[in-house]
């Protein structure tokens, strides 16, 4: 009778690399966790050395040493870095207005939101500016004004720029007033509301003004809710 023999089954990863694999995984959490508390302490150059140290796996393709040299390969990993630490600024920044401005957001004298620029700002044009006119209204604007200043001038803002944006709604001006079209009346606001916060103390060297008239509607464009004039911090 004819003995059979069993075919050995293929070997695979050798069983010391499920060990070492869950101790790599643990020490790179480990490293991530003390990114993550101690903050702006750590430099972000050094944790791109920490994070080059585990580009291999074993024998699959061989890990690195932690001594500096170039960071090939580490693709989008390190590049988000960057990007994480603006959205936690962000993420501060946008708590502390909200906090500073709930009687305006209640009453929708004041809006915040997130873009590509950044935090805006908005400030409601029919609440701080007559119609066509680029004159603050300085009793309903000094406490919104005063609180953005403030928050403008906060240490946490060192070194940034705002850029102060004047917006109207679609309504052509009068051409023989002083503001013959929209792009003259936004422009003087926006420049009107920086002359303002400089007064409660904002540092003029950290803005920007820039009048868009009615080419960029914040409400409907026919009413004078889209007037609006915007402090977005860049």
């Amino acid at each position: 009778m004819a003995k059979k023999f069993r075919k050995k089954p293929e070997e695979g990863q050798p069983l010391w690399l499920l060990s070492y694999s869950d101790l790599v995984t643990q020490l790179l959490v480990f490293f991530v966790m003390l990114y993550a508390i101690s903050g702006d302490m750590l430099d972000t150059s050094e944790i791109r050395l920490l994070l080059s140290a585990f580009s291999g796996l074993g024998s699959l393709s061989g890990g690195t040493t932690l001594q500096a040299g170039k960071l090939a390969g580490l693709g989008h990993t390190v590049m988000a870095l960057p990007a994480s630490e603006k959205g936690k600024f962000l993420g501060r920044t946008r708590q502390a207005a909200v906090a500073a401005f709930q009687p305006e957001l209640r009453s929708k004298a004041v809006r915040i939101r997130e873009d590509e620029r950044g935090l805006v700002i908005s400030l409601a044009a029919d609440a701080f500016f007559g119609p066509a006119s680029a004159d603050v209204r300085i009793e309903q604007a000094r406490g919104p004004l005063q609180k953005l200043a403030g928050f403008m001038s906060a240490p946490d803002m060192a070194g940034r720029k705002f850029r102060i944006e004047g917006h109207t709604d679609s309504v052509p001006t009068d051409r023989t007033s002083r503001y013959p079209t929209n792009w003259e009346l936004s422009s003087a606001r926006a420049i009107n509301i920086l002359h303002t916060l400089v007064d409660y103390g904002v540092n003029d060297q950290q803005c920007q003004v820039a009048g868009f008239a009615d080419t960029v509607p914040l409400a409907a464009n026919d009413t004078p809710r889209a007037a609006r004039t915007t402090a977005a911090s860049m």
